[in-house]
């Protein structure tokens, strides 16, 4: 698969159905030894009360990706796990 054919694909966490962002709105973490992708950094909405927040990157590793569908990325990334930046 191609990252083009990812790009407007919705990021959903299985754990607890929330959405986390879009893709194309999202970096990739690549391993510049292997040419792996190890995960993908979301960022956070943009509100009033994030505005001031030093949190705005979630990072999930690509082992968590359970499942790229026509719509969507399903993800299985419980609270503990999540790496935010």
């Amino acid at each position: 698969m191609r990252l083009s054919e990812i790009g407007g694909k919705e990021i959903v966490n299985l754990c607890d159905g929330s959405r986390l962002g879009i893709i194309a709105e999202s970096d990739l973490l690549i391993n510049e030894k292997t040419g792996k992708i190890e995960s993908l950094l979301i960022p956070k909405s943009k509100n009033l009360f994030t505005l001031f927040s030093n949190e705005y990157l979630t990072q999930i590793p690509w082992t968590d990706i359970k499942k790229i569908g026509s719509d969507m990325i399903i993800i299985e990334l419980d609270s503990d796990n999540k790496k935010i930046y």
